[in-house]
């Protein structure tokens, strides 16, 4: 069985070299050899070009079929997949097109496997052990949760190690945040829908429980309120609040005031073509410069509450930060697609379309793994 790594961008390579240091059988494809050879021909000259008739040719059933790629290439990869009988994995949100293969996959005994890199991905991880713990906890109190009321908030960002005037920096294009920042969101706040429709308008301060407690910009973003029942909280429980987010530094949305006011001006053709002119400009002046150290936070939380005190209160939280070996970022998100890849060839993830696994020997093995990467993660009790 072969895995077929497509895509050695920025986010990609520590996962796939990764998997060639430990031998398995990994086929690189890449829309530039070059690129690719950079990244991983110390280690292998299995590398082609990317090509989808190409990758049909060779594909085999019981392969698994790995897309680092843009987004609108997953779908097309996967549905090459169930034609061959090859395995899917990407570190991406599940797409409808996406969900709307999951029987044609079950039928077929095929793992399709998503939303197994940083955010969505360890986050998702966290998530689940925190809610089976408070779960195991409440079973023990007999009863004495009653009227107890749950809040739930998750916040990721990568963010500079060194802080710049602009309070942030570009691994990659700025198109694709400059975007974000013109989606809404959907979140819950005090047992009522928060809809958002531009990030600034919801940003707020959160104080990380690092061991030195460092204050961070957060705001939510997407659609957090189907993560409710992928996290597993029972139907019973009261939630009242849920969000997932993004992290900043402290005065980020200070920094970015003029950004957000000339944001909220654009539309149509024209917008476009300034949100392009905006992204070329911060790339020029925001990029991060060779060998400069990254950071990613991530901070996620569940608390219940009784009568506004506290019951029972932990926090997953992770720092790291990028080093000699490359960013932070990079090993964060792929790693863990790694380890998902590993999953589906031991056959410990079901067919079908899925996210990040809560099998909580699964969800253990994974962040024992995930502790390598960041120099500092932990549980900790808040109450």
């Amino acid at each position: 069985m072969t895995i077929h790594w497509c895509g050695t961008g920025l986010s990609a390579v520590p996962g796939v070299r990764r998997l060639i240091k430990a031998g398995h059988p990994v086929t690189v494809w890449n829309r530039t050899v070059d690129k690719a050879a950079q990244a991983v021909g110390d280690l292998t000259q299995d590398i082609h070009a990317f090509d989808m008739g190409a990758l049909g040719a060779q594909l085999q059933a019981g392969d698994v079929v790995v897309s680092m790629l843009p987004g609108d290439w997953h779908v097309p990869l996967a549905s090459l997949c169930l034609e061959k009988g090859a395995h899917f994995v990407s570190s991406s949100y599940i797409a409808p097109e996406m969900r709307a293969l999951d029987q044609a996959a079950r039928d077929r005994g095929l793992c399709f496997v998503n939303e197994v890199g940083l955010d969505p991905g360890i986050d998702h991880l966290m998530a689940h052990h925190l809610v089976e713990d408070y779960r195991a906890w409440a079973g023990d109190q007999a009863g004495d949760t009653a009227g107890a009321e749950l809040s739930f908030i998750s916040y990721c960002g990568g963010v500079p190690k060194i802080a710049n005037p602009f309070r942030y920096k570009f691994s990659w294009s700025p198109l694709g945040v400059l975007k974000a920042l013109r989606s809404p969101s959907r979140s819950l706040r005090d047992f009522a829908e928060l809809n958002v429709d531009r990030p600034w308008n919801a940003i707020s301060t959160y104080t990380a429980p690092l061991p030195t407690p460092e204050d961070f910009e957060v705001y939510p973003n997407r659609d957090s309120l189907p993560f409710i029942q992928q996290y597993h909280f029972d139907p019973s429980w009261k939630v009242k609040d849920f969000v997932r987010g993004t992290l900043r530094l402290n005065g980020w949305a200070e920094a970015w005031k003029e950004v957000f006011a000339e944001i909220e001006t654009l539309q149509g053709p024209e917008g476009d073509a300034r949100l392009k002119e905006m992204s070329d400009g911060f790339w020029r002046d925001n990029a991060y410069d060779p060998g400069e150290p990254d950071r990613v936070v991530l901070v996620v939380a569940l608390q219940a509450q009784r009568a506004g005190q506290d019951l029972w209160h932990k926090c997953y939280v992770m720092d790291a930060w990028g080093d000699s070996d490359g960013t932070a970022m990079a090993r964060l998100v792929s790693v863990p697609v790694s380890l998902a890849i590993e999953a589906v060839l031991a056959g410990r993830i079901g067919a079908g379309v899925s996210a990040a696994p809560s099998a909580p020997d699964l969800v253990q093995e994974w962040m024992g793994e995930i502790g390598k990467l960041a120099q500092h993660l932990e549980v900790v009790t808040l109450a």
